[in-house]
């Protein structure tokens, strides 16, 4: 009987761990996809991108497995980020004013993303806030948490808007900061 070490060496990456590091690898390496890529957020350009996420085994198809892929895409193409930051994004819409999470026009932006309903919806609100948080944000956004926190939007948006909610009002505790 053999017994398989399950330790972190052996932790093989996550989907959305493989794909961050992949995309951010194509936009380094190639302009006319990473161009393509920027274009992953507009309903009406996002057939852009379709090449690239199929290549990922993404089903075009179903609109809640390609939206949250695609907005991540473009948001990385368009920050021009060369790796995956640390950065939540609750508290990347805090970081965009002086008086961070006291701030009514950041809570106005966090309560506008709480409303969401859908992923659609979700993926349209995001868009300007991306740029918003790239136009003022020196920090790199974790590309790859909140690509499983949208992929999971559509069966768990409670659990996940209150991450979001969680991220922006509340303190880390000591030896918190590197978990999801």
């Amino acid at each position: 009987m053999q017994f398989r070490d399950q330790g972190p060496q052996n932790a093989q990456p996550s989907r959305e761990e493989r794909f961050v590091a992949g995309i951010l690898k194509l936009c380094t390496e190639n302009k006319g996809a990473a161009a393509r890529l920027r274009r992953a957020d507009n309903p009406t350009t996002e057939y852009q991108s379709w090449e690239v996420l199929a290549g990922y085994g993404i089903d075009l198809e179903k609109e809640y497995e390609r939206l949250p892929y695609a907005c991540v895409a473009a948001a990385i193409a368009k920050s021009k980020a060369e790796r995956n930051g640390s950065l939540k994004l609750g508290q990347a819409i805090g970081a965009c004013y002086e008086n961070g999470n006291a701030s009514d026009q950041a809570k106005a932006r966090l309560r506008r993303l709480l409303a969401c309903d859908d992923v659609a919806e979700l993926c349209r609100i995001l868009r300007p806030l991306f740029s918003l948080i790239d136009s003022r944000v020196s920090q790199g956004l974790d590309y790859v948490r909140l690509l499983k926190q949208l992929r999971q939007f559509g069966f768990n948006a409670q659990q996940i808007k209150a991450q979001w909610a969680q991220e922006f009002y509340g303190r880390s505790e000591p030896g918190e900061e590197g978990q999801p």
